[in-house]
């Protein structure tokens, strides 16, 4: 009875690190210029961390559910762009590991919908303090130059074209950022 304890003790402090942590990956063959693209689950802190590694036009995106916020780091313009999480849009926490298992699943968009956009106006201010938007997004950005961004909610693609910046997240969600900071 003893040992039986103690071995469910020990399965316990084993397996708890395991399920606050984990990673679906999905590796594209670079021929549509996306690189590889991975997703990292934090239950603990409710936050999803989507990487796309594809050289210079890499990014890195931490969805901060907690806290409502959302920032991509664009490497290639070494800055931060945050903006609040539309929840009717961007899948909650808890489909976001369905949602990528299923489209890993079913290839690239082989008659399947489309994925939802979501575009955003990127003020060129700077953003001074960080603090309000949470550790993860503080951890991403310190020391970055960091703008905030609202959602457009009827855009005018003529305004625009040649202006954003698109991040495609695992065929799930297109974001695209638009102004004067992220242009070529």
């Amino acid at each position: 009875m003893k040992f039986t304890i103690v071995f469910a003790g020990l399965v316990g402090i084993f397996l708890t690190p395991a399920l606050a942590n984990y990673n679906i990956n999905v590796n594209d063959d670079n021929s549509g210029g996306s690189g590889q693209q991975s997703v990292s689950v934090n239950n603990e802190h409710n936050v999803a961390n989507v990487d796309n590694n594809n050289g210079w036009d890499s990014w890195n995106s931490v969805w901060d559910y907690e806290y409502g916020f959302a920032v991509t780091r664009l490497f290639k313009k070494k800055s931060c762009i945050v903006h609040k999480m539309n929840k009717a849009v961007m899948p909650s926490f808890q489909a976001l590991d369905t949602l990528v298992k299923e489209k890993k699943l079913q290839g690239k968009g082989l008659g399947k919908p489309s994925p939802k956009s979501l575009i955003y106006t990127v003020n060129p201010d700077k953003v001074n303090n960080l603090d309000q938007f949470g550790k993860s997004i503080i951890a991403m950005c310190k020391g970055i130059p960091t703008y905030m961004a609202e959602e457009i909610q009827e855009p005018s693609q003529i305004l625009y074209i040649g202006k954003c910046f698109n991040i495609d997240i695992y065929w799930i969600l297109n974001i695209s950022f638009c102004g004067e900071t992220v242009e070529n």
